[in-house]
């Protein structure tokens, strides 16, 4: 019982109470005409044991459903509340107004709120003083990193990628969008790399020349260093050319990252994912194409902002107007622009080993479905829906759709970006990120958990859009 929501377990308990109350009232109505000996009254009992019994169960579906409105609901509002304040660090407003009848408690959890806010303020204060000499230091340090004359990308023992600058990403671009915890061998000759590092393990040697070749076939050549204790090498090639800004993209916490081999046993912040969505000359994925598809990737629970994938796709056939006054699109915007099958192929690449993410993922995933059957690529990811993930952190009974969850989540989106493809798939990868801890703080730690959670919310897709 303890696994079920608070609102299907007070609706159990009331289904209780009317299953018991209309048996105790049958019980005595049959006790009393066994006393009363009379079969001819035997009609006129089977009527009052009728009209006890619709009206037992209208009475009590009539509080359930005020006990419901007025108090589940409220509570489990001011839970998810909680829940964002306390595990997204949102300094979301508690809503009194919706729990009135809950008498002082949403007045004393809102005086909590505020005090536990007035604390973490203070707090974050403190630390922003401590911090900022360091991060003083680490941007300087950054600097003149990236400033250095070589393409570098650093992988662990396990070959996935923690770290990359401006010239890797131009270097491996004719291959495939350079990503955080991508495998090296997505863009490198792997026979090449385990070479070198065999015969470096052979002799001890912690640094060796390199000559590799891209999957693409273009000859590369560098340096490669291992890392004491097997923890991983970083790979210096010799870049096309010098750059001015050559960024930085790493996350060194992807080093020590435990990777076990079945996905339900994973931790959420050990997945990557690509969050995507599709702008559409329609609402009808069997007739209708796709004009855009933008998508993002949210790696050790936070998002990569610079790891994005945007692309227009002619459709084959006219946009209506209508469509167009919705993502602002028009027939001459991708009159030039390759067909979905070949856009479709590069987000395959872009999406490999990650979990999809999507707003009502099977609207978008009905088209890249569709490039499958006709000989596309397969897209056997994971896929989680942010419906979902909003309906187990917020309860079922609250609106699930990208506006309201990131109202919720204090997330801005701005006017030009919403409804297209990459503005969407920002905003929803936002909101994932957003809501990983809080659904880890619910015990929802692993993938396989949240599934079996999300399975409880199914039929919310059917009426969020």
């Amino acid at each position: 019982m303890t696994r079920l929501s608070l609102r299907l377990r007070v609706f159990l308990f009331f289904c209780l109470i009317a299953l018991g109350g209309i048996g105790i009232a049958l019980l005595a109505l049959f006790i009393g005409y066994r006393q009363l000996g009379e079969p001819q009254a035997a009609s006129a009992f089977v009527t009052v044991a009728t009209l006890i019994t619709f009206g037992f169960l209208a009475l009590c579906t009539a509080i359930w459903r005020l006990f419901d409105e007025h108090v589940s609901k409220p509570i489990e509002g001011l839970a998810a509340q909680f829940r964002v304040r306390a595990d997204a660090d949102i300094a979301t407003v508690i809503d009194t107004g919706a729990a009135k009848y809950l008498g002082d408690l949403a007045p004393a959890a809102a005086a909590v709120a505020e005090r536990l806010e007035d604390a973490a303020q203070a707090t974050a204060e403190t630390v922003s003083q401590r911090t900022e000499r360091l991060e003083r230091h680490c941007a300087q340090l950054l600097k003149i990193l990236s400033d250095m004359p070589i393409a570098v990308i650093v992988a662990t023992q396990g070959h996935k990628i923690v770290l990359y600058d401006g010239q890797a990403a131009a270097l491996m671009e004719n291959e495939a969008p350079l990503c955080l915890d991508s495998s090296i061998f997505d863009y490198l000759d792997e026979r090449s790399i385990r070479t070198v590092l065999e015969g470096m393990a052979a002799d001890g040697a912690n640094r060796r020349a390199i000559a590799v070749t891209s999957r693409s076939g273009r000859p590369l050549a560098g340096h490669i260093r291992v890392f004491g204790g097997g923890a991983g090498y970083t790979l210096m090639l010799e870049p096309l050319e010098v750059e001015d800004e050559r960024p930085l993209v790493y996350d060194f916490d992807l080093l020590t990252r435990a990777r076990p081999s079945d996905p339900d046993e994973t931790a959420l912040r050990d997945l990557s994912y690509v969050v995507f969505d599709t702008e559409t000359t329609g609402l009808d994925p069997a007739r209708d194409a796709v004009v855009q598809i933008g998508a993002v990737r949210v790696v050790n629970g936070r998002v990569i902002a610079s790891e994005t994938f945007e692309a227009l796709a002619h459709p084959g056939r006219p946009i209506p107007p209508s469509s167009t006054r919705v993502h602002g699109i028009s027939n001459e915007m991708v009159a030039d622009a390759p067909p979905f099958t070949a856009v479709c192929a590069r987000f395959h690449a872009f999406a490999r080993d990650a979990v999809i993410v999507a707003h009502n993922a099977p609207f978008d995933l009905a088209f890249l479905h569709r490039e499958t059957k006709t000989g596309g690529p397969v897209f056997d990811n994971a896929v989680l829906d942010t419906v979902h993930l909003s309906a187990v952190v917020f309860g079922g009974s609250e609106t699930h759709t990208l506006d309201a969850i990131c109202e919720r989540l204090q997330i801005d989106i701005p006017e030009a970006q919403r409804h297209t493809a990459l503005g969407d798939a920002m905003a929803t990868a936002r909101a994932l990120s957003a809501m990983l801890p809080i659904l880890e703080a619910r015990g929802l730690g692993r993938f396989g958990d949240l599934r079996s959670e999300i399975r409880k919310h199914a039929r919310i897709l059917k009426v969020q859009e």
